[in-house]
């Protein structure tokens, strides 16, 4: 109370306080945020550091040492040391989530005895797990203090609920706003529903309950039938849910597997435990007989990753099961969106809101969030509530652990009496801006990449002429990633760590996963597209049009193809008829902007490929990552590396001047405009 008192008072002397959000080691996703307070403009972001994009290490669980060595970076940027840091506070309470344990092995016991097997699991490591003693300790080594630094264990579903809302084009509307926070768990239990109404919230619902959990549901069962590990596996198996059969009424798994989740009066929903065994044994024995009956065995963890046991949609016409699986896969995504709707709906008829934030990690699963927007439509709330209106949704870029960071942050600033800050319209605070000497020297170091220095972008005329070139190239197949400034926060590449290419090309598909990503069929390539383009292209939901469509801007929302575009744009419309859209702003993304409009005079249309510039790992952060990635991608034509100060360099594969393709689109491009080849 000590620490939250001080921030308040210096807020009310009209002060500027910085506070820090840190995940520390033991839990997924570690990383340490930080944004800068005052009474008058309320919280704004300046960074949010996830360590995995420094080390390397997919969700990493360890202490987030690179994530606070870029902290330092924006620090000094800013003219402040580790001292202004009015307060560190810690992503959860973790006193609230050691008693959830405890009593979540009492209820289960004495199958939950398992539980207790120490081991690490991409979800949590218990060997790394101690925030009170050695946290501190690290922290204060890393910031270079004589002492520990200690942590406010701020509550978890709480940080998701606050910052989602704050930065949401709802967070002034004088209606009540609801928030869903549904994922793993929490340090309570795993869904909280809260109401935000004149600039404060209140939570109406904690299930307190670990397992169930619709996170964990969907997260076990898609890493077991998938075959890829927990947090890896819950994208790739919505994206293969489309594959099966969708519908209800002819999908033979469905009517089995949906009773896995017991819906209950007043929106709750209930684990079954006569089919689930993972609150008893989630690593070994996740399945009881009568589940392995309806799914067959799981996939167990030795096997995680092994290309006998992945689903892989291209072995369709050459393994017999793979069609099972696939419906299978599409069970399991109807199952989970018969809960959510049902949490939704008793949300709805409670608050009579028809405004509600989705947050934490189940709010990734785009497809299940546009099914939520058809299904709570006017007609529902004529039916339901008798107003003429319908649900609108918001989804924050980061609603993962990865944004809890920022989470805490924001929630102290909250507690202090600070107001909502800005809304979002952007992502780009992860880590600082390549300079060109970092990039300069990545390129002189790198004796196997041949690269060249193609003009400058700090003009309007420059940026445009740049854009212009990657046009040309993306009209002639040609697959180019694009590294410029801060990265994006949040699981999702939007223009600023991203590999773009042609939509119009059906092989596009085909080439990224094979050649470039080395990476499932399965995985849907997402269209980056302009505003004019997402509305000529996709049915864009009146439910998502809050600040001008602002909920597809980050890849978080999924849209209905109109007719012709399969024709047209062929790359970017999954197996089920829809695109994961990100509409890109020239106010937010400027380059980005303007090589689609270049792309329209190109080939006609305003859309390009979008897929993470990454390879099999987490997204490229620095420049000496992304000369890694192109080593590794040996489709990829070039990487375009954008400095700070205005300086572009193209990379590719070769020796010297020898760029293959690029050098050669790149010669044709200037011959075009009149400008001479390069030497």
């Amino acid at each position: 109370m000590e620490r939250l008192d001080a921030v308040r008072a210096a807020l009310a002397r009209g002060e500027t306080v910085y506070l820090a959000g840190i995940g520390a080691a033991g839990l997924h996703n570690s990383g340490v945020a930080l944004i800068e307070v005052s009474r008058a403009h309320g919280p704004r972001i300046i960074c949010n550091n996830e360590e995995e994009r420094f080390s390397g290490k997919k969700h990493t669980h360890e202490f987030p040492r690179s994530a606070l060595r870029a902290l330092e970076t924006a620090m000094k940027r800013i003219g402040i040391g580790p001292e202004r840091i009015a307060a560190w506070l810690a992503t959860w309470d973790y006193a609230a989530f050691a008693a959830t344990m405890g009593r979540t092995l009492l209820e289960e016991f004495p199958a939950s005895l398992n539980l207790l097997r120490p081991r690490e699991t991409p979800v949590l490591n218990m060997a790394q797990l101690d925030p009170a003693t050695r946290g501190p300790r690290h922290l204060g080594r890393a910031l270079g203090l004589p002492g520990p630094v200690p942590f406010i264990g701020m509550p978890h579903h709480d940080n998701h609920a606050w910052f989602s809302f704050c930065v949401s084009p709802f967070a002034r509307s004088e209606s009540p706003v609801m928030i869903s926070v549904i994922d793993g768990t929490g340090d309570l239990g795993s869904t909280s529903l809260y109401v935000a109404e004149k600039g404060s919230m209140r939570r109406i619902r904690c299930n307190h309950s670990v397992f169930d959990s619709l996170g964990a549901y969907y997260g076990i069962i898609s890493s077991t039938q998938g075959g890829w590990s927990l947090l890896s596996s819950e994208g790739r198996y919505m994206g293969a849910a489309a594959y099966g059969d969708c519908d209800r009424q002819t999908n033979t798994i469905y009517p089995e597997l949906k009773n896995i989740l017991s819906l209950a009066p007043e929106g709750q929903v209930h684990l079954n435990r006569a089919l689930a065994n993972w609150q008893c044994d989630p690593f070994d024995h996740p399945y009881t007989p009568e589940l392995t009956r309806i799914l067959g065995a799981p996939i167990v963890a030795k096997d995680m990753w092994n290309p006998d046991a992945v689903l892989r949609v291209e072995d369709i016409h050459h393994k017999p099961n793979t069609q099972e699986r696939l419906d299978k896969a599409a069970a399991t995504q109807m199952v989970f969106e018969d809960a959510l709707i049902h949490i939704t709906d008793f949300f709805i008829r409670q608050s009579g809101s028809d405004r509600l934030i989705m947050t934490g990690g189940t709010a990734l699963n785009a497809v299940a969030n546009m099914r939520l927007l058809e299904h709570f439509d006017e007609a529902y709330y004529d039916r339901a509530l008798g107003r003429r209106t319908r649900l609108h949704i918001w989804v924050p870029p980061v609603p993962n652990d990865a944004g809890v960071t920022l989470g805490a942050a924001y929630l102290f600033a909250y507690h202090a009496g600070a107001g909502v800050g800005p809304p979002m319209d952007h992502a780009f605070c992860c880590g600082p801006a390549p300079t060109e000497r970092e990039i300069r020297a990545s390129l002189d170091s790198a004796h196997d990449i041949a690269w060249t220095r193609l003009g400058n972008c700090s003009s309007v005329e420059g940026r445009a002429a740049i854009a212009d070139l990657m046009a040309f190239i993306t009209a002639r197949d040609g697959v180019i990633a694009i590294f410029q400034g801060a990265a994006e926060t949040g699981p999702r590449a939007l223009g600023h760590r991203s590999i773009v290419a042609n939509p119009c090309n059906p092989r596009t598909r085909e080439v990224l996963n094979d050649r470039v990503k080395y990476r499932e069929a399965i995985r849907p390539l997402a269209p980056m597209l302009t505003l004019e383009a997402a509305k000529r292209w996709f049915h864009l939901s009146d439910g998502a049009s809050d600040d001008n469509y602002n909920a597809y801007n980050y890849m978080v929302l999924t849209a209905r193809a109109r007719p012709g575009a399969r024709e047209r744009i062929p790359a970017v419309i999954h197996a089920d008829g829809t695109g994961r859209l990100q509409i890109v702003r020239d106010h937010a993304d400027p380059l980005t902007y303007a090589y689609l409009k270049a792309l329209g005079r190109r080939i006609g249309v305003e859309v390009a490929v979008n897929t993470s510039f990454n390879v099999g790992g987490p997204i490229a952060q620095t420049a000496l990552q992304a000369i890694e990635t192109l080593r590794r991608s040996k489709g990829m034509d070039a990487v375009l590396m954008f400095a700070e100060e205005g300086p572009v360099f193209a990379a590719s594969h070769g020796l010297a001047h020898d760029m293959g393709n690029f050098r050669k689109w790149l010669d044709q491009w200037r011959a075009e405009i009149g400008a001479p080849a390069l030497p």
